[in-house]
């Protein structure tokens, strides 16, 4: 019996629909599909980083062949890296002499990316610095506050931190995260986004506004350049306080700057008094 036209017309329509489904799947560039496994990935390097066989145990076992960059380059620590364990830390490192004619005191600049292509799967890898004098013993030792930047560039996005070397002792210096900073977290200004199965490119702000840290990932290490001291400086920490209101705000500026401190005390001797 041979199909009907109306039968007919609804085959030739369902063939169109698994076409065009197939079509936008296949158009839909791929960082704007679902993550196949958006939980583990971090989960995976946290193994891959215990499963590692240390290679040195103290920081005088580090091989310091390396002088730290004049300005930022690129380092990727990951499990082709080397693992140290120091203190009790398990953690890639990166290690490096310092400049003898440096200008003192003089500031090193930091970048993490994103480790991920997707902000509510990312993570960062959160540098700690030791200084060591001359027989590798340390001077100093501090965990790096990471700072978001969003700039117009790949060189100018992402986490910024940076440190100033103060003591002319210092001769060497280890990058390497902590474990109290493989715990930690960084503030980020974008919100994560979760999507829909029904329509792949629509994004839905959710989630929380921090970014976890991990063991592994892109870190720039250097001198401090002016790229990065302008993206530190204007880089966010942490969620804005909220202010008094825009009106409060401007009557301040005006009162203090253009009618003067003492036009600004007559104010406030005004109001307390009532009048």
């Amino acid at each position: 019996m041979p199909p009907s036209p109306f039968r007919s017309l609804l085959l030739a329509a369902a063939m169109l629909t698994l076409a065009a489904c197939h079509t936008m799947s296949a158009i839909v560039p791929p960082n704007f599909r679902p993550p196949e496994n958006p939980t583990n990935t971090v989960d995976l390097a946290r193994k891959a980083l215990d499963d590692a066989t240390p290679c040195c145990g103290s920081f005088a076992d580090l091989s310091y062949q390396d002088m730290l960059p004049w300005q930022p380059q690129r380092f990727s620590l990951d499990k082709d890296t080397p693992v140290a364990n120091l203190n009790g830390d398990r953690s890639y490192f990166l290690a490096f002499r310092l400049p003898a004619g440096a200008q003192m005191p003089y500031t090193v600049a930091m970048k993490a990316e994103l480790n991920g292509r997707w902000l509510s799967s990312s993570y960062l890898f959160a540098p700690t610095v030791v200084l060591l004098d001359d027989a590798f013993q340390p001077l100093h030792a501090e965990d790096i506050q990471l700072c978001e930047y969003m700039g117009w560039t790949n060189e100018t996005t992402g986490a910024f931190g940076k440190f100033k070397v103060e003591d002319d002792k210092a001769r060497y210096m280890v990058v390497y995260s902590s474990a109290k900073q493989q715990k930690g977290q960084t503030y980020w200004e974008q919100s994560p986004s979760n999507f829909s199965a029904e329509a792949p490119v629509k994004m839905a702000a959710a989630g929380s506004f921090k970014i976890p840290h991990g063991p592994d990932g892109v870190l720039f290490v250097g001198m401090q350049n002016d790229t990065y001291k302008k993206a530190i400086n204007n880089a966010v920490c942490d969620k804005a306080q909220p202010g008094n209101g825009v009106i409060s705000t401007i009557r301040e500026v005006v009162t203090t700057d253009i009618l003067g401190a003492g036009q600004a005390k007559k104010d406030a001797s005004k109001k307390e008094n009532g009048s």
